[in-house]
């Protein structure tokens, strides 16, 4: 009888293998609108995606390059693990507060049938707004560490869907760049397109590829070869071959696509804080983000006063008393000119010199004078810092800016995201959280969500921005409009916000000190709603803000949100985001060079409750002079709906709140 029940078992165990090795393996959104299905052919993997019953991705190859050979012919399936997961969890900075997340899950297990019989799950996530899938790499019996060359995973896109993205010269760069925005069929081949970038299908079907939890591996990139896209992964420097090396357990990213027939849902989307682990920071009081200054944009200007401009306290102290004077938060300090406000022999910012010395203030500068003055009136410091001497000191730098009272820093000119970058970028966040000091990437790539692992990350810049305002015409309302729709998905987004010198676009010129910007001052407002950054930039002088039409709004506005809804979205055209803070709303819309008008639902408000709303709009002639506006007060219902004439590179904001 044993005998013949250990055959028994065994039969039933090989013929469900057998099954599984055929069989299509299938997951369901919980609402049932995005279908994900797997299965296995001779040569790999393929997948599919659909939503609504349309095909977005079809019979798409999986495979894994490896120093031991591919991963993907001759595989066998076993039996896949299908779960629910959900979880409720709060965001300490975010685009909402509290996040119900609810998926499908299954766990699909495969296995080489020959040598060297290596084991790799795919795990796949079925969100409403999206599907998630990573490998992982689980610990086996001969086989305890890799060395990947090639992450196979394609997206095979049906339909000749319209595209936005951004093409990149290399892997090295600051992800600085114009969009392009054209027909799939007509995109060119062989071009590295940065993510996120999104996908416009037919049936106003919006599908848009990023990754989230990129930890301890190399950043991806798109790349269409054959008609198909592909993904490319960030090499090892100094060479093109090897992308990651990784001991066993391990695990990918995930490649995340997320997927409505709402672009609205794709903004509000929180699926990339979902794929994420849990906050590692256990006492989270410190962290507290809000709006700084930042002089290097302005040129570092005061006025003609008694003192020279400069790495000096005189000139700081002018910032500060600024900061304290209108309720921000903090001044940042990064130098004067081209020096660093540390020791510096380098050709400028970006190349620091190999003496550079980050525990070495200038002469001119005393620090702790500088902070002991900010705390005295209320006020935070927080420091600009090229990223290789401080990384060349990070231990004896965190501690000595915690001991001055830093409370965080901007980290620049990483330009990089391939594994060894990834892995300092969060040696950056831990140790940074250890002595309470949050980060501000600059010169970096996209975020992915660590905000909730680490939300002593506030803001990354990682896009063309109103920096260029300085010396070239490239950050104008048609490119900002690319903002929602791109590199917003993947999360917060640093933009040099805050220029109060507007010039109309045929009037526009460049300058160093007090440049200008070419939208209006209605659409500048409405950038800080539209875009997410939990640390807000103030980046223009005293005297352009002070006494200026709209300063009082961006004195009120948050930076840290509890809801977000996306009334108002039509792709690279205009886009109305509505935040909530306590119990106020903030609401921007911004538009592009097209004049139009549109209609803003406020459905979003709570029923039987009235509020008073203050709208900023456009003025009728801000052809003429673009900084100037319309503000107008009056009681609202949730029933109402406010009629928005929007300038060619206009906007508008309102602020609302309970009565």
């Amino acid at each position: 009888m044993k005998k013949e029940s250990i055959y028994l078992i065994l039969f039933f165990t090989l013929f469900s293998l057998s099954i599984y090795a055929n069989k299509n393996v299938r997951l369901t959104s919980p609402n049932g609108k995005i279908k994900f299905s797997l299965a296995l052919t001779e040569k790999s993997p393929v997948y599919n995606i659909e939503f609504n019953k349309q095909m977005l991705i079809q019979d798409s190859p999986l495979t894994l390059t490896f120093d031991n050979g591919a991963f993907g012919e001759k595989l066998k399936m076993s039996k896949p693990v299908f779960s629910t997961k959900e979880e409720t969890y709060e965001l300490i900075v975010g685009k909402a507060k509290h996040i119900h997340s609810l998926s499908k899950e299954v766990i699909i297990p495969l296995e080489e049938t020959v040598q060297p019989f290596r084991k790799i799950n795919l795990v796949v996530r079925a969100f409403d707004d999206g599907i998630a899938f990573r490998y992982e790499f689980p610990k086996q019996k001969g086989w305890d560490s890799y060395i990947m060359y090639d992450e196979g995973t394609t997206f095979n896109l049906q339909s000749n869907p319209n595209v936005t993205t951004l093409f990149l010269p290399n892997y090295q760069s600051s992800h600085e760049g114009k969009y392009t925005v054209t027909d799939y069929a007509d995109m060119d081949n062989k071009r590295l397109m940065d993510m996120p970038a999104l996908f416009s299908f037919p049936n106003h079907v919006y599908m848009a590829i990023t990754e989230a939890a990129v930890r301890d591996y190399a950043g991806m990139y798109l790349w269409k070869e054959n008609g198909v896209l592909l993904g490319k992964l960030s090499p090892k420097l100094g060479q093109e071959r090897i992308k990651v090396e990784a001991s066993l357990p391990h695990q990918s990213p995930w490649r995340v696509l997320m997927i409505s027939d709402q672009i609205g849902s794709l903004i509000a989307s929180n699926i990339l804080t979902n794929l994420n682990e849990p906050c590692k920071i256990e006492d989270t009081s410190w962290i507290k983000p809000g709006k700084t200054t930042f002089t290097w944009w302005n040129g570092n200007v005061v006025p003609d006063t008694t003192f020279l401009g400069g790495n000096n306290f005189p000139t700081n102290k002018y910032y500060i008393d600024f900061v304290a004077r209108n309720g921000l938060d903090y001044h940042s300090i990064y130098g004067n000119a081209e020096q660093a406000w540390y020791d510096e022999d380098g050709a400028g910012f970006g190349s620091p010199g190999p003496k550079a010395d980050i525990l070495k203030v200038v002469p001119s500068l005393n620090m702790q004078e500088i902070c002991d003055y900010a705390k005295s009136q209320g006020v935070r410091i927080h420091l600009w810092t090229n990223w290789k001497p401080l990384y060349a000191k990070i231990d004896e730098a965190f501690a000595q800016f915690e001991k001055w009272g830093i409370a965080g820093m901007m980290i620049d000119f990483m330009d990089r995201d391939d594994q060894e970058m990834i892995r300092i970028q969060e040696e950056f966040l831990a140790k940074a959280a250890k002595h309470h000091l949050f980060v501000q990437f600059h010169g970096a790539c996209k975020p992915s969500g660590l905000n909730r692992t680490y939300p002593n990350e506030f803001t990354r810049e990682g896009t063309l921005n109103y920096e260029h305002c300085k010396w070239d015409k490239d950050t104008d309302a048609d490119h900002d409009i690319h903002m929602p729709f791109t590199r917003l998905l993947a999360g917060a987004t640093d933009y040099h916000l805050g220029g109060f010198r507007s010039l109309p676009r045929d009037k526009f010129k460049n300058q160093e000190r007090n440049p200008y910007v070419m939208s209006t001052r209605c659409h500048m407002l409405a950038m800080y709603v539209v875009l997410e950054s939990y640390l807000g930039m103030i980046c223009d002088t005293p005297e352009a803000y002070e006494g200026q039409p709209g300063f009082e709004f961006l004195k009120a506005v948050p930076t840290t949100w509890d809801q977000t809804v996306v009334p108002n979205a039509s792709v690279n055209e205009y886009v109305t985001i509505a935040r909530k803070k306590g119990e106020d709303w903030f609401v921007g819309t911004i538009n592009n060079s097209q004049a139009r008008s549109i209609d803003v639902d406020l459905k979003f408000l709570d029923k039987d409750k009235k509020y008073k709303i203050t709208i900023y709009k456009d003025a009728e002639d801000t052809n003429i002079d673009s900084n100037k506006l319309v503000k107008e007060v009056k009681e609202i219902t949730n029933r109402d709906k406010i009629t928005l004439p929007l300038a060619s590179d206009g906007g508008s904001v309102f602020h609302i709140q309970p009565i």
